[in-house]
């Protein structure tokens, strides 16, 4: 089957100043995704990539790039092989949209130079083939955060009916908080997982936990802790992590999960530290302070490179004697003095 691709090329033009801030974008669509050409990857930069659906487009189908915040869109031009006919729509509130330019042999250009938190391309209404959108792009101001690790998370099983907009919505997060998660363990020449999965189960012990790439979610936790979207995060990492075999100390792989939660993600709000609680081998938030030691006070990459060495399977407590001239238990032992003089 011919398949029609829409390629959004809105050029980016550099920043008056280049402490000018980004705001988040995320792409939304009615479509179901086709595989894994999930919906970020029409914002990800990237004209090699696509976002393709699953089915051809039906009434009341879009394709929105919704911003965080306003930006004032100084220039849009979509390329549309093979169509002729829809929109190129945007909108002031993310709400209402208004019609920016017909679609014209392919193509469709616009000027607006107005504010806008969002554009959407609307199919014609007699489309027919299936649609894989290359990319959006904005010259705008301030810029467009792309995603550097487009990712979707999908909610495929759920136990408890109620807890389904629960689900969503953490999905959603997870999506958006993805780009910082993978940057924070990124490993030269690996893309981490593009389609992760969630389940939602009565009978799931653990709060949540990951397996390849699928989380499995507590109902009775998330009934009880629905604002516990951090533990979400966690296992996010884990996926990223994706650690193969039993060779990796168990504490190391949870801390540096943790690491990702409470240093990267969420640094604004860590527990208080316990001096009198910090065993350095436990696999919790004690594990994520004792990296945060190492990295504050012997090397900023030491996240970096035991997560690869973990990745690789090349992992051994030597690791820490050549980033730091201590032994692991030493650089403990250091670390928990330094809790009990805060005291």
């Amino acid at each position: 089957m011919f398949r029609l691709a829409f390629a959004l090329t809105l050029f980016v033009a550099a920043p008056e100043s280049e402490v000018s801030p980004s705001i988040a974008a995320v792409v939304e669509s009615t479509f179901p995704t086709s595989g894994r050409q999930v919906r970020q990857q029409a914002f990800d930069g990237d004209v090699g990539t696509s976002y393709e659906a699953a089915r051809p487009p039906r009434k009341g189908d879009r394709v929105t790039l919704n911003f965080d915040a306003p930006v004032l869109v100084r220039f849009a031009e979509v390329h549309a092989k093979g169509l002729d006919g829809g929109t190129l729509e945007g909108s002031e509130d993310g709400a209402t949209f208004a019609s920016l330019a017909e679609f014209h042999d392919g193509v469709a250009r616009a000027e607006p130079g107005k504010t806008f938190k969002a554009l959407r391309v609307v199919p014609a209404k007699d489309a027919k083939e299936l649609i894989a959108i290359q990319e959006f792009a904005v010259d705008s101001d301030p810029a467009l955060r792309r995603f550097q690790f487009p990712v979707e998370f999908v909610v495929d099983d759920v136990d408890d009916p109620a807890l389904k907009s629960w689900a969503e919505d953490v999905a959603r997060t997870c999506e958006r908080a993805y780009d910082v998660v993978a940057g924070a363990l990124r490993v030269e020449g690996r893309r981490p997982e593009r389609v992760v999965r969630i389940s939602v189960k009565n009978d799931a012990e653990a709060p949540a936990r990951a397996s390849g790439a699928r989380i499995t979610a507590s109902a009775k936790w998330f009934r009880a802790h629905p604002d516990d979207v951090g533990s979400m995060i966690h296992e996010t990492a884990r996926v990223v992590q994706n650690y193969r075999g039993h060779d990796n100390p168990d504490w190391l792989a949870e801390g540096v999960a943790a690491y990702v939660r409470f240093m990267v993600y969420e640094p604004s709000s860590p527990p208080a530290d316990d001096a009198e609680r910090a065993p350095r081998d436990q696999a919790n938030l004690n594990a994520a302070r004792f990296l945060k030691y190492v990295v504050t006070k012997y090397d900023p990459d030491f996240v970096l490179k035991l997560n690869r060495a973990m990745r690789e399977r090349t992992y051994s407590d030597e690791l820490f004697k050549d980033a730091t001239g201590k032994t692991a238990d030493e650089l403990g032992q250091e670390w928990k003095a330094s809790l009990a003089s805060k005291d």
